[in-house]
């Protein structure tokens, strides 16, 4: 048994080692999976065919439609132009000082908007890159405000977000997307007021000291690169030093999108869509509905209303934009399949630890690890975002992190929830909380893809990311336990 447990904790740290160093965690998965299996002296194949992949298909079954739809959502706003007239009307309304509000508050409506968080990052990068320019805002701050509009307070807080880590708990606890959402607003609002100050000082910090949108790192990193692009091109390659490099979603500076004010609000219609279909599904047409038949198919709709409304809210604000672009309905309708292709490798690199998760809970060495979640505390709610938090912290994933932990543990949480009267409500929405906290560690596939893609280190960029994605939904999280236990679900 202590080999065993060793094995898992040794495979743990293997899974973040390579996730941190690039490996995609498709391969990574598996390879760790692997490792504990061999220490726990379990069958390997079996575990592979029979505990691995059924875990891995299942939620792709279950949760493919939200990553395809959110994909797809995300490559049409870009391409229609709304997601650049978002940026520019929300300038225009802040003040083009203000571009570090402007970038979080244009991040976050797509993001509770339904555009899924891995897509998020590569339409906002060109926005917020133009944004910080003008203003002249140190370039490194730019992951910390786009991370801290899509991780944060609109992924898992805010009733009704669309994102699949808002929906996951009600698969457990029969809740839909609107679960607690008194205690949502007020967790979300703190986060957002927290993270704006830490931004806004960390601004003013690095103003003081000199720097400015061309950071002073700019010129080295310049340096580097051309050396790098002259040893490529070989002997007598001409190469200029003078431009600094670009990761495939950064153009050019001649290309940088053109801000001009756009003549109408027509760009809000689409994102005003997800909330109003999945908040009347939710709210009054599904209970509305007869859904007797569903026991053939073994469900209920306590099961299925959350990925059902948000499924539907993502339909309508698609058809939204092809109708609004029916002039230019061919030129949208070619970006669908890249779209499509973008939602494969995030919805399978989450699927992917959900397996290694299956296989990691089917060990007997596991029992060790429930049994000490389960010790810290006998409260459900503490339980069930202890375990959320420290296995998304783990694997480095807010999702994958809270399907192993509700796989394992869901049926346990339900009953001492049931006994302590704590309502699912309360449930859901602190244990959505929960897993957008630890999970922003340094290996976090989301992190480590807004780094790449804003062309910054994370010596230079993860102290702010982390600040505003991991201590501070952390810290108020915890502080909103107690509240809920002392006033219940609001």
């Amino acid at each position: 048994m202590i080999l065993g447990l060793f094995g898992i904790l040794l495979s743990l740290a293997l899974l973040i080692t390579l996730a941190y160093r690039g490996m995609s965690i498709i391969i990574a998965a598996p390879l760790c999976a692997l490792v504990a299996m061999l220490f726990s002296g379990a069958p390997v194949l079996v575990n592979y065919t029979d505990t691995f992949m059924p875990a891995l298909a299942d939620f792709v079954a279950q949760y493919f439609p939200l990553f395809l739809t959110g994909a797809i959502f995300g490559k049409l706003m870009t391409v229609s132009g709304y997601a650049t007239d978002l940026a520019t009307v929300i300038t225009r309304w802040v003040g083009s000082k203000r571009a570090m509000l402007a970038t979080v508050l244009t991040t976050a409506l797509l993001t509770y908007g339904g555009i899924s968080v891995f897509v998020v990052v590569f339409v906002m990068f060109p926005l917020a890159r133009e944004l910080f320019r003008q203003a002249g805002i140190p370039r490194r701050l730019i992951p910390g405000a786009i991370a801290h509009g899509m991780l944060t307070f609109t992924m898992t807080a805010l009733p009704g977000s669309p994102q699949v880590q808002n929906i996951i708990p009600g698969q457990a606890f029969e809740t839909n997307t609107f679960a607690a959402p008194g205690a949502g607003i007020l967790g979300g609002t703190v986060i957002f007021i927290l993270g704006m100050l830490w931004l806004e000082r960390r601004k003013r910090s690095l103003s003081a000291a000199g720097e400015a949108f061309p950071d002073p790192t700019d010129a080295e990193r310049r340096a580097v690169a051309a050396a790098a692009r002259t040893q490529s091109a070989g002997p007598g390659a001409a190469v200029s030093s003078s431009q600094p490099p670009r990761t495939a979603a950064q153009p050019d500076a001649d290309q940088a999108p053109a801000l001009t004010p756009p003549n109408h609000l027509v760009p809000f219609i689409p994102i005003l869509l997800v909330f109003v279909i999945n908040f009347g599904c939710t709210v009054l047409l599904f209970p509305a509905m007869d859904w007797d038949y569903l026991g053939d198919y073994e469900t209920s709709l306590g099961e299925r209303s959350g990925v059902w409304a948000v499924l539907c809210a993502m339909l309508g604000a698609i058809l939204s934009i092809l109708l609004l672009n029916i002039r230019n309905l061919r030129r949208i309708l070619s970006e669908v399949t890249q779209g499509a292709k973008d939602s494969l490798m995030p919805i399978f690199n989450t699927a992917s630890e959900v397996g290694y998760g299956a296989v990691i809970a089917s060990l007997a060495a596991f029992a060790i690890i429930r049994d000490g979640i389960f010790g810290i505390s006998e409260n459900a709610l503490v339980t069930s975002a202890v375990s959320t938090s420290t296995i998304a912290g783990v694997t480095g994933s807010a999702s994958g992190g809270m399907t192993i932990a509700l796989n394992a543990l869901g049926d346990d949480l339900k009953a001492m929830a049931a006994d302590q009267g704590i309502t699912m409500e309360a449930m859901h929405r602190i244990t959505a909380m929960a897993s957008g906290g630890l999970d922003s560690m340094p290996h976090n596939g989301a992190v480590i893809t807004l780094l790449l893609v804003c062309g910054m280190t994370h010596r230079e960029s993860y102290k702010d990311v982390g600040v505003v994605s991991l201590v501070i939904p952390v810290l108020v999280t915890a502080a909103l336990i107690p509240l809920v236990l002392a006033v219940g679900a609001f």
